[in-house]
């Protein structure tokens, strides 16, 4: 009596090598991964702890002219600083945004301190119907006043938008472009977040509100990965053993 035509041939030495072979760099991929969300992780959680560390800080004074070339994300963004000068109410910036409180804008107004310096201060968020124009937007104190809030490293682009400083249509709180559109010189390559207890004459514009987020998933990121790399062994294992099986069933 016929046996049945069993259709799969057997998978030859080369197939299988080329399984092993591919199934060892993808798992090694993988692997590779998984492990680098492990130490962005860590470098996450370091940053992290490192902001907090800056934010609940003493205020310091802003860095002056002499340290601005050091000026960098990674050792001076949200340390709380202070800053003493007289606001140029005239050179002021409406930066667009949308914030818990609606839409408006951030407005942003040159300090410029006794040694001539000119620090950009985000002096907090105005609604739309607050303000119609930059230069007469809610002037505040007057004469020499000082200011506390976090160190901000500028913006430079924005979401699907672009400045239009012609227009002057402003999405990014981009210090070197407002610096230029408003002929200051001697700007520092930063911006101060003012905190809620910077002096306001009115309750706008509404200081304090930075959000300081620092989304970290690699924890779960580093899972799949490795799941994945699992997965891997499993289905190349499987395969070859199947293989293997196959040709030893028809070497017998």
């Amino acid at each position: 009596m016929p046996q049945p035509y069993d259709a799969r041939a057997p998978r030859g030495l080369f197939s299988l090598f080329l399984w092993a072979f591919f199934g060892a760099l993808i798992f090694i991929g993988f692997i590779a991964l998984g492990t680098w969300q492990v130490h962005r992780r860590a470098w996450k959680l370091d940053l992290i702890a490192r902001v907090d560390q800056r934010i609940h800080a003493p205020a310091v004074d802003a860095p002056g002219p002499s340290q601005w070339p050091g000026i960098s994300a990674a050792s001076d963004e949200y340390r709380r600083v202070r800053v003493t000068g007289e606001y140029l109410y005239d050179r002021q910036v409406l930066i667009w945004t949308a914030t818990d409180l609606g839409s408006g804008y951030w407005l942003m107004t040159p300090l410029r301190e006794a040694d001539g310096a000119i620090v950009m201060i985000n002096r907090g968020f105005v609604p739309v119907d607050k303000c119609k124009a930059a230069a007469t937007c809610l002037p505040g104190s007057s004469g020499t006043v000082t200011v506390t809030g976090l160190l901000r490293m500028p913006e430079t682009r924005a979401f699907l938008r672009h400045n239009d400083v012609a227009a002057d249509r402003w999405y990014t709180r981009d210090v070197e472009a407002m610096a230029t559109a408003r002929g200051l010189t001697q700007v520092a390559p930063y911006f101060v977040d003012a905190d809620a207890a910077s002096p306001q004459d009115s309750g706008w514009p509404r200081g304090g509100l930075t959000v300081v987020s620092f989304p970290n998933n690699h924890l779960s990121y580093a899972i799949t990965w490795f799941l994945l790399a699992l997965g891997t062994v499993l289905g190349v294992g499987y395969v070859l053993r199947d293989g293997v099986r196959s040709r030893r069933g028809d070497v017998t």
